[in-house]
């Protein structure tokens, strides 16, 4: 089987990453992963080719194409390249499934290229291919639910055979934020949550390399893609001092890729020459850091989140204010004992002291969350193209 993945990140990028774990989990199975939005650094798996259509991000209000191409300034003639390249690489691979993440309950600005290779596929252009769409478990909140179902499914129901919502139904299902879900005609597979796991003893090989001493232990605060988060990474270095002669510990801490450079500079500042503290942008090996971690202090996203899950390390979590996602989720598994919930109030140093010293006490719950969306995803690709 050979699937091509459309992944188009415009903010963070956990889209990205969860595309390549249940890439990761087809294997054998041929994956084209096709991206389009800014550069994200990643080794991909050996079953992984990786497809680059030409360079597209939002603007803040998600209003208008910001062209990422040095030098690039026509937007109109980036979208006809797109375009043209994407129906090349449709050519070129001719898959058995198309699976486009997140469309059309998101991305709609992306119709643009989207719906003329859906249309290929339904008329056989690239032979037999089913399209399915990928979709995360909670969706952004609208404004006007009635038109928002009134635009996701006619689309979902001409050009797509399936959706897969990665997402454990005893958690939260598809209706709870989608209001059109009675509405769409198409199978949704609930493949459980995706969750990169860390590697079998590479927390403790990394608790080796960084010297940890006896006692000492390891805190994690993560920005994601850093483009938000500033503040929370600000707290954890603030904070990180004021627990330390009670609990002797490593704080590494990350800003994200997308982190500004005069936001990046700023924390560097606050870092100081203090030895057990080590701020960096990004690590490829961010499931082992949990794995090592005693605490990690995180946004509320989906992979951060289940990264958490899946390393059975506690976590404190601050949700993304501008929608209900993040702190719907977080809410949820809090009530399972897996995490604890910040709000930015708790960001003041010791306030976020107090509550670091509180998590470093308490035992790691049983969540009993289902985290085999990677290999259930790739199950039911499988028996779709099958079929």
């Amino acid at each position: 089987m050979r699937v091509v993945f459309y992944c188009q990140h415009v903010l963070g990028v956990g889209h990205v990453f969860r595309s390549l774990e249940i890439a990761r989990c087809l294997a054998p199975h041929e994956v084209v992963l096709v991206t389009g939005g800014g550069g994200v650094e990643f080794d991909p798996p050996a079953n992984v080719v990786r497809e680059q259509l030409p360079g597209l991000m939002m603007s803040p209000d998600f209003k208008a194409f910001i062209p990422l191409e040095p030098g690039a300034r026509d937007v109109d003639e980036v979208l006809a390249r797109r375009l043209e390249r994407f129906e090349a690489i449709m050519d070129r691979w001719r898959p058995d499934v198309f699976l486009v993440e997140l469309y059309p309950f998101g991305r709609r600005k992306f119709r643009f290229e989207l719906l003329p290779i859906l249309r290929g596929v339904r008329e056989g252009r690239w032979g037999r291919c089913k399209s399915v769409c990928s979709v995360r478990d909670i969706l952004v909140e609208k404004d006007d639910p009635v038109k928002y179902a009134g635009r996701v499914n006619p689309v979902l129901n001409e050009w797509f055979d399936a959706v897969l919502c990665h997402a454990d139904p005893a958690v939260v299902r598809l209706e709870e934020t989608y209001p059109g879900a009675a509405g769409v005609r198409i199978p949704v597979r609930y493949t459980g949550y995706v969750a990169r796991g860390p590697e079998p003893g590479a927390g403790a090989a990394l608790a080796r390399e960084l010297g940890l001493a006896p006692g000492e232990r390891l805190v994690v605060a993560s920005a994601g893609g850093g483009g938000v988060g500033g503040e929370l990474i600000a707290g954890a270095l603030a904070a990180s001092p004021l627990v330390r002669d009670r609990y002797p510990h490593r704080l590494a801490a990350f800003a994200g890729p997308y982190c500004p450079d005069d936001e990046f500079s700023r924390l560097a500042e606050l870092a100081g020459d203090d030895p057990w503290i080590r701020l960096r942008r990004f690590t490829s090996r961010f499931p082992a850091y949990l794995d090592a971690a005693a605490l990690s202090l995180s946004l509320a996203g989906y992979n951060t989140t289940m990264n958490l899950l899946a390393a059975h390390t506690y976590g404190l979590v601050l949700p993304f204010a501008q929608n209900r996602e993040q702190r719907m989720r977080a809410e949820r598994m809090e009530r399972r004992g897996a995490l604890g919930v910040l709000d930015p109030a708790d960001l003041a140093s010791e306030r976020l002291a107090r509550r670091m010293a509180e998590a470093l006490e308490r035992p790691v719950a049983d969540h009993g969350v289902d985290l085999d969306g990677g290999r259930n995803s790739a199950r039911a690709l499988e028996a779709l193209a099958a079929g």
